[in-house]
């Protein structure tokens, strides 16, 4: 549901989100050719829930919520890392599958990232903080205060990764296209 302002120019909505199984962090950004602009961010408590499976059921009933009030675009996802504990890995891994079943309920495309990609995207240092990460976010989305859980950061900083990779693969389609029309000779 893209809209189109005054001046022609594509806005996109897109939504960060970083999956949890206490606090789960969502961020959603507008895009106005390359400005970006901050609409919402924060963190949905997951840990007041008793039972695994009620965790998951606020996860999807959230997400779509996210959804239906805001229209993104594009959902972003930070894809889970491999820890020591298999079962904690198990249950991040099911909340990022109800989060992507909420986008897909939807009709709205998801893109994953792993975490380090997302760092490097928003700080250009993949091993950054979550610290730096939401600084470097405060100067980009212009906004004053931290909050208290850097999920609701970590999410916005998924959602600024995917603008910025989107306008990284168009640059390497515009390229690719020019590099054929440059050395007709080499493709063969």
């Amino acid at each position: 549901m893209s809209k189109i302002d005054k001046n022609k120019q594509r806005e996109q909505i897109i939504l960060g989100l970083d999956p949890g199984t206490s606090v789960m962090g969502y961020g959603l950004i507008c895009v106005i050719g390359q400005q970006l602009r901050l609409l919402q961010f924060g963190v949905i408590h997951l840990s007041k829930y008793t039972g695994h499976e009620l965790k998951l059921k606020k996860i999807f009933e959230r997400i779509t919520s996210l959804i239906d009030d805001y229209h993104p675009d594009e959902v972003a996802l930070e894809a889970p890392f491999y820890g020591k504990n298999v079962q904690s890995m198990l249950k991040l891994g099911r909340a990022q599958g109800v989060a992507m079943a909420a986008a897909l309920s939807r009709e709205v495309p998801i893109t994953e990232y792993a975490p380090k990609k997302v760092k490097q995207s928003v700080t250009s240092n993949g091993n950054a903080s979550k610290e730096q990460v939401a600084a470097m976010l405060m100067t980009l989305l212009k906004f004053k205060e931290t909050p208290k859980l850097l999920d609701a950061t970590d999410a916005l900083a998924v959602a600024v990764c995917h603008h910025f990779q989107k306008g990284t693969a168009k640059a390497s389609v515009k390229s690719w296209k020019a590099f054929v029309s440059e050395n007709p000779k080499r493709i063969g």
